[in-house]
């Protein structure tokens, strides 16, 4: 059974017999998961409920500990987690390599529990004094942060301004975004960090020609292809974040939310897990919010009806493992809507996901 009050450990090793005394060796003072495959180690890692360290053989069939860490370190939802090495496979151009993917740790086979043990506690304090860490620079810092993102805001609602949509589109798809990254597991700082980044995700359409934005009518093959560009545009504009991580997810924001499960979407047309999650994210927020907003050429549509589009679009249009999570979060959506209704908010805008 699970134990709410304790922290949890991923186990991932194709041998049975480490993942026995793995588990034997860590059940005592923590929650234990385990995995045979570095696949189904992802799936568990993405499956809403992360754990807060995984344990990591390298030396596996089909998907190696190296390229586990490396998808799990890529991601903005699972990049926080720690990661130590488990394996016999320890020259130093092995250590360079993981620690330059990101682990934390290594351990080395025949494995000792009592090392086992003392390795995870020392990593797990390390994180959370990280996050105590992150937590007071974040409250001694609140001010500059806050005039920051008024900037970063407003540069998304200019988009907004250009087009013929409001600015408090950008503001409910940004907290539906940040709703939805925590239901899947988004540490709290990423999933700030998504709830800032989101606003900027159509700054490109400022380099679109308003003759194009403002069409009244549908756009034809040339206009739409125009039109298709905003996304590079926007990541153009963001260009090298530097040290930012805000405005590095932001770029990745711009130019991904377009892409499709599928592979049908633009511009890159990337398809399933190449297509970064947070895009993956946005996709979702943005197309709802759209299609429950009231537009110059249409009314607002049920949410009902826009729930079947997002159903009937799971796999093709959207990854249809984030569309349940979604609907989970639909009650508290709705709240978020109805706060930034239109009608009763025209120039609310939004600093640290507060009204101000």
């Amino acid at each position: 059974m699970i134990d709410a009050h304790r922290q949890t450990i991923l186990v991932v090793d194709d041998a049975p017999a480490n993942i026995d005394l793995l588990v034997n060796t860590l059940k005592v003072e923590y929650n234990v998961k385990a995995a045979t495959r570095g696949e189904r180690a992802l799936q568990i890692v993405r499956s809403g409920d992360p754990p807060d360290m995984i344990l990591l053989d390298i030396m596996m069939p089909g998907m190696d500990g190296f390229e586990v860490c490396r998808q799990l370190k890529r991601d903005f939802t699972t990049r926080h987690i720690p990661v130590i090495f488990i394996t016999a496979k320890i020259g130093i151009e092995d250590e360079i390599r993981g620690f330059d993917l990101g682990a934390v740790d290594y351990i080395t086979k025949p494995i000792s529990p009592p090392v086992v043990l003392a390795r995870v506690r020392t990593q797990l304090a390390l994180y959370d004094q990280n996050r105590e860490l992150y937590r007071k620079v974040r409250e001694q810092t609140a001010r500059l942060h806050e005039t920051r993102l008024r900037i970063i805001q407003r540069l998304g609602r200019a988009a907004e301004y250009k087009d013929n949509e409001t600015g408090l589109h950008v503001i409910r798809m940004s907290h539906y975004s940040r709703l939805l990254g925590e239901a899947i597991g988004m540490s709290e700082p990423e999933a700030e960090l998504l709830l800032n980044a989101a606003p900027m995700h159509d700054i490109g359409k400022i380099g679109i020609p308003d003759r194009i934005l403002q069409k009244p009518g549908k756009l034809d093959a040339e206009e739409w292809a125009i039109m298709q560009t905003h996304s590079q545009i926007g990541a153009d504009i963001l260009g090298d974040a530097g040290d930012s991580d805000l405005l590095e997810m932001a770029r990745i924001v711009a130019l991904t939310h377009h892409e499709k499960w599928d592979g049908s979407g633009y511009p890159n047309g990337l398809a399933g897990e190449d297509i970064p999650r947070v895009g993956r994210i946005v996709a979702i927020a943005d197309v709802f919010d759209a299609l429950t907003s009231e537009r110059p050429y249409k009314k607002a549509w049920p949410v009902e009806q826009a729930v079947a589009v997002l159903k009937e679009g799971a796999g093709s249009h959207f990854d249809p493992r984030l569309i349940p999570p979604f609907l989970d979060v639909l009650p508290r959506v709705l709240e978020i809507k109805t706060h930034y209704a239109e009608e009763t908010a025209p120039n609310e805008t939004v600093t640290d996901g507060a009204p101000v």
